[in-house]
């Protein structure tokens, strides 16, 4: 009886302490779009702000055209093509060739998020991200 007891209060005893908040979504934002002069009026050039919550991570994905990245908050850990994932800090920049699958983008800190400019060089009318 008694370990029937001990193990009801430690069942009720788990469900009553809080969980862990799941991992918040990545969250892009084009803060601007330029389209191109020519010859390259084809093309645009989209600026977008990423914020990556600690903890969350967008799964492999490819961008339209050339990626140019800029992080400006916190650590992000970023992966090409499968390759060894790099944790860059603020101020660090990085590039992401045309067709290349974007395989690590993630939150390097536990504690704050990592925020990235990205600005995304591709033909006007596609979409800027598609799953790999």
């Amino acid at each position: 009886m008694s370990t029937r007891r001990t193990l009801l209060q430690a069942l009720v005893g788990l469900l009553a302490v809080p969980r862990k908040a799941a991992a918040q979504a990545v969250v892009a934002r084009v803060v601007h779009r330029q389209p191109l002069a020519p010859p390259f009026d084809a093309f645009e050039a989209n600026f977008v702000e990423v914020t990556v919550p600690p903890g969350a991570s967008s799964s492999a994905h490819r961008h339209s055209g050339m990626v140019l990245g800029y992080v400006l908050e916190g650590e992000f850990k970023f992966g090409v093509n499968g390759e060894e994932p790099r944790t860059l800090r603020a101020g660090e920049v990085f590039y992401e060739a045309p067709d290349g699958v974007h395989t690590t983008s993630e939150s390097a800190s536990v504690d704050r998020p990592a925020k990235v400019l990205a600005i995304i060089v591709g033909e006007k009318g596609k979409p800027l991200t598609t799953p790999a």
